[in-house]
């Protein structure tokens, strides 16, 4: 009994040992009796490429394909539009000699498909850099090959062709998305137009994105395109039309390929062997700018601007209503007619005035130029000659490119690319505008200096200085007659408050700030009625209001009860009227006006950004790529503040309350009454007085007083977290762990259970990596040391760009609610001289 228990157990080992020998057996060539049937593969001589069957993220389906190193990085697919549903697939040469997939019931889904017939005795394998070669085995005649049919990725050796007589071309084409290899509508194509080569990305039938011209070296509308990007690029051309673009990797060189994703975006990408994973080097689309011909004809795009296009000097918006709602597509038209055409309206007097060419440095040329092989001087004189000519460039490596069109697709950038030198009539030339520009500022400070002058004499013939001053104020402006009046009923306030509201008020400009009357902000508030009443905050209420020439507005009022008072008012009336920006809410004006102390400002139609997170009626209406747009207008509006304005402005209460939503979501940061102005060379300051919101305020400021740009940072990644999350953080409970929002995202982040931390209303699969990213980025921001967190302009940085690598986070700040709240005792109990105004605002939004 023992030997035939022995003999039985001996069988089943022999044959589990021959079933995982079948598996394990390293195929590298497919004939008719050596096929492959899944889950098996054929690998590459270097091990990096394999071929065999795969089933994408999230999906069932089964797919034939080749992928990089691992099964995440998928680089050709063959049945990409006829999916097996079972895992009974085999891969085999047919009795034609074709390379097919056959389903479980041995019907051919997909299919080499050559046009000459052949027997069954060629044989397919790899090839160097994953080439699935199909051959004669005979002759060793190549019979078809995976690089002449590519899928979305373009490897080393592979071609993209175009031919010239025929209009055949062989191109990329993106998945339809990351669980679906289906043809998307997204295609790279490599077009030469006037043998001027470039590459394309088309949605469609509509180009997406290009590279800007060859000038064999570089593609000149990239100028990140360095040498490790560059090195054995190839572009020529052969007897049958065909013009190709290849590239080779030396083999001491780190293998780049490049893809084109299901959003459009063409990527490089490299493999970590410290990580095990792929990393992007480069993407097509870094910003909006990358668009084709986002911003219209005439005009250029600068990611580095607010707005991002900008009509070219010499020309104004078509539609200048639309232009500033940002809709650019209508593009820009010519301030000034050009000569030839003078010449041909008769209506307009002929004159002799030439017209000449404005520079635009380091800018992607627009598209449809024509090329010639001539000098830089004859270039420009062949384009003036021309009445047609309206642009012209010139490169070395390409030769005179000139244009006769429309110009589109306009990028401006920092560094690299090429000078382009528009057409545009004599009026508009530089010398004439610096000789305008002169007598300007000549006439400017002229009458600065007889102001200054009459003020001077003014002042010293007055016994009271703020009577005298509102009586100059008065005579330099009696059409601001409202204005006026206002200054002189703040004399009905005590003294301090009088004369404190007047020096504040005389730093400002009156045509920056307009003064309200009571009267007249009551009647359009209906008396500051309940019904217009819009929110609460911790200056007080604010209200809706219409003027009499229907704009609406927003009244705050400061109310009698309120922790703020004439410091904040003071405080938000010289800090908010001297920015300017987009993502900035506008101080239309204030009134003062007895014991009535009011601020008015632009009326948002969409309240405040807790309106819509934090209401589960509302946050459907939030998707992913509006909650994106929210956090990088948030940051382009703290930006501003803290590097491009004119005043160095930490804002010190940033929240969610204090982000406004106009009619098309857009955010406005608003309430500046806790903001403080730095010097040119301060970076952080130190205060007694500890101002904002708990839950919001970092750890250096909340428990020391100091604050920077950093403490800014800080809110900023708890506003991140809280759009992603859809949860707010001062009042995030767990029962068990009692954590915070920020201890929350941090175990799931470390865990790697990145859905349980993204609202559901607006998860979306195809958006996972960015929704990823933006944690991460999140919790850069909420570290708990200062110095370990990103700048405002390092986070523009890594929001816009996904080649950027993210460094690992810290752990964040108030993991656990009761240390939060045992060290802020703990810092009381140490500092009794402390004051905290922290600002706890109403769920009810502005």
């Amino acid at each position: 009994m023992g030997f035939i228990s022995c003999s039985n157990l001996f069988s089943v080992l022999f044959i589990l040992c021959c079933y995982l020998l079948h598996f394990s057996i390293a195929i590298d060539t497919i004939t008719s009796s050596q096929f492959i049937k899944d889950p098996e593969t054929l690998i590459s001589k270097d091990g990096n490429f394999t071929f065999g069957f795969f089933s994408p993220i999230n999906s069932t389906k089964r797919y034939v394909g080749i992928w990089w190193m691992s099964q995440s990085t998928i680089v050709w697919v063959a049945n990409r539009n006829q999916p097996l549903n079972d895992s009974n697939g085999i891969v085999t040469i047919s009795e034609d000699g074709n390379l097919v997939v056959l389903n479980g019931t041995k019907q051919v889904i997909w299919s080499s498909n050559l046009s000459n017939k052949t027997s069954n005795t060629a044989t397919a394998q790899f090839s160097d850099y994953c080439n699935l070669v199909l051959m004669e085995s005979t002759t060793g005649n190549i019979l078809w090959q995976s690089f002449q049919k590519p899928s979305d990725t373009f490897l080393p050796g592979m071609k993209l062709t175009s031919n010239k007589r025929t209009g055949e071309k062989v191109r990329l084409t993106s998945w339809k998305n990351p669980s679906d290899p289906s043809v998307g509508s997204f295609s790279v194509i490599f077009l030469d137009r006037i043998n001027l080569p470039e590459l394309f990305v088309f949605n469609e039938t509509q180009p997406y994105w290009r590279s800007g011209p060859w000038d064999g070296v570089v593609f000149t509308g990239l100028p990140m395109m360095t040498t490790p990007y560059v090195d054995g690029v190839h572009i020529g051309d052969d007897a049958e039309g065909n013009i190709d673009i290849y590239y080779t990797v030396p083999r001491d060189i780190t293998l780049v390929i490049y893809n084109l994703n299901s959003q459009g975006q063409l990527v490089a990408k490299w493999w970590d062997y410290e990580k095990k994973d792929v990393q992007i080097a480069w993407s097509s689309k870094l910003s909006d700018c990358d668009i084709y011909g986002i911003c219209g004809a005439f005009s250029s795009c600068s990611s580095l601007s607010s707005p991002i296009c900008s009509c070219l000097r010499g020309f104004i918006p078509r539609n200048k209503q639309e232009w500033n709602r940002h809709i650019w597509t209508g593009g820009c038209v010519r301030r000034e007619l050009l000569k030839c055409e003078r010449m041909n309206n008769k209506t307009t007097k002929v004159d002799t005035k030439v017209d000449g060419f404005l520079k635009m440095q380091m800018v992607k040329v627009p598209d449809f130029a024509q090329g010639s092989a001539v000098t830089p001087d004859i270039c420009r004189s062949q384009c003036l000659e021309n009445c047609s000519c309206i642009a012209y460039s010139h490169n070395i490596g390409i030769g005179c490119m000139s244009w006769t069109g429309n110009l589109f697709d306009i990028q401006q950038f920092q560094n690299g690319a090429l000078d382009l030198y528009v057409r545009v009539a004599y009026t508009e030339l530089d010398k004439e505008r610096n000789t305008t520009i002169i007598i300007i500022a000549t006439l400017i400070i002229g009458t600065l200096i007889i102001v200054m002058c009459a003020y001077v004499m003014c002042r010293r013939s007055s016994n009271n200085t703020a009577a005298k001053l509102l009586h100059s104020l008065k005579s330099k402006r009696k059409k601001n007659i409202k204005a006026l009046q206002l200054f002189n009923k703040v004399g009905t306030l005590e003294d301090h408050t009088s004369d404190s509201i007047i020096r504040t008020l005389s730093q400002v400009k009156l045509q920056e700030l307009l003064l309200f009357d009571f009267e007249k902000l009551a009647i359009a508030t209906n008396n500051f009625h309940s019904s217009n009443k819009l929110g609460q905050g911790g200056f007080g209420p604010v209200y809706k209001g219409k003027l009499q020439d229907n704009q609406d507005i927003a009244v705050k009022r400061l109310s009698k009860s309120s922790g703020q008072g004439l410091e904040e008012f003071k405080n938000e009336v010289v800090v908010i009227c001297k920015l300017q920006h987009r993502n900035l809410i506008r101080l239309l004006g204030c009134c003062v006006e007895g014991e009535e102390k009011m601020l008015i400002y632009e009326y948002m139609p969409n309240k405040s950004l807790d309106a819509f997170v934090f209401d589960p009626s509302k946050n459907k209406l939030l998707d992913w790529r509006t909650r994106y747009s929210i956090i990088e207008g948030i940051a382009r509006g703290m930006l501003y503040l803290h590097r491009d304005s004119k005043l160095r402005i930490i804002h010190r209460d940033l929240k969610t309350s204090n982000i406004l939503l106009d009619e098309e979501l857009n955010p406005k940061i608003s309430d500046f009454g806790m903001a403080r102005i730095f010097g040119g060379r301060e970076d952080k300051a130190n205060t007694i007085r500890v101002v904002g919101t708990y839950g919001y305020m970092s750890p250096e400021y909340a428990m020391q007083g100091l604050f920077s740009e950093k403490s800014d940072v800080f809110s900023f990644g708890v506003l991140i977290l809280e759009i992603i999350s859809g949860r707010r953080n001062s009042s995030f409970y767990d029962n068990e762990h009692a954590l915070t929002l920020l201890g929350f995202v941090w175990i799931q982040w470390r865990e790697g259970n990145i859905l349980s931390l993204v609202d559901p209303e607006m998860y979306d699969l195809s958006h996972h990596k960015y929704i990823s990213r933006c944690i991460h980025i999140g919790l850069l921001c909420v570290q708990e040391v200062a110095v370990d967190r990103p700048t405002m302009a390092a986070v523009i940085s890594m929001l816009n760009s996904e080649a950027e690598l993210l460094p690992p986070p810290s752990q964040p700040a108030f993991i656990l609610r009761q240390n939060m709240l045992s060290s802020m005792s703990l810092e009381k109990s140490h500092r009794p001289y402390s004051i905290n105004t922290v600002s706890i605002t109403d769920i009810s939004g502005r």
